[in-house]
């Protein structure tokens, strides 16, 4: 790039800055990761033929599940964090 010149773009650049904003606790992400696995585990671990099959295998999935409205239960437990990660941590 030299000034003046025409602009060039590479089709591997993309300038996309975007802040996402999270809570101070990640547990949004341990959900998300969570149900992630239970998707993977009840519903792609079978074949499908086609992307249509796919989709409404998983939108089926997904209705079901909500409806089933599961509580995500904790068990790692503060005392276990501290436990685990103490040669971690920093006084």
């Amino acid at each position: 790039m030299k000034p003046g010149s025409l602009r060039k773009e590479d089709y591997e650049y993309v300038r996309r800055v975007r802040f996402h904003y999270t809570p101070k606790h990640a547990s949004w992400l341990n959900m998300a990761e969570s149900e992630i696995g239970v998707l993977t585990r009840q519903c792609l671990n079978t074949r499908c033929d086609t992307r249509d099959a796919l989709r409404r295998n998983v939108k089926a999935w997904e209705q079901h599940r909500n409806k089933q409205r599961k509580p995500l239960i904790w068990t790692f437990t503060r005392q276990r964090a501290d436990a685990k990660f103490k040669r971690h941590h920093v006084p």
